[in-house]
């Protein structure tokens, strides 16, 4: 290879690399932003994937969401009346497994979360425990004598 190559190839190359150069701060960004957009395409039903799919940023994606499915604030505070009542009276049939009884009450505080209702971790622990069906109940009298219930996390219990 002559100089006058090894110069072209290395001057072509340097926009590119100048324009590929990314920093860990804008690759964790990107990366976070793909994980936030796939995480709310995957909670919309499936009859709406085509309609969001097209926005391309989690942010722009979350907004149009927002507009869409958000409603007005007393939609909201029915909602919140509706899930707060959810809440209170969730029990768990005994034919529904152990993963059927988590998602719905996961998805039931997820929801409240979403409109603002916290609930605090040894309140949503409990909450599980006392739902479970009485096939459970030792293990229920093991967890709720553990002394770290308050703190523990829901994945955890």
């Amino acid at each position: 290879m002559d100089l006058e190559t090894a110069q072209t190839t290395t001057t072509a190359k340097l926009p590119i690399l100048k324009q590929g150069h990314v920093t860990t701060k804008e690759k964790l960004q990107k990366k976070n932003d793909v994980k936030a957009r796939s995480m709310l395409l995957m909670a919309l039903p499936n009859e709406h994937l085509m309609t969001f799919n097209q926005y391309k940023d989690a942010k722009t994606l979350f907004a149009v969401i927002q507009t869409r499915f958000g409603g007005n604030e007393t939609i909201k505070k029915t909602q919140k009346t509706l899930l707060k009542q959810m809440y209170e009276n969730f029990s768990a049939p005994s034919t529904k497994s152990l993963d059927s009884i988590f998602n719905r009450l996961q998805k039931i505080v997820s929801q409240l979360a979403i409109l603002g209702e916290n609930i605090s971790q040894e309140d949503l622990n409990l909450k599980f425990l006392r739902s479970l069906p009485s096939k459970w109940n030792t293990h229920v009298v093991v967890r709720r004598n553990k002394p770290d219930l308050d703190t523990m996390s829901f994945d955890d219990l």
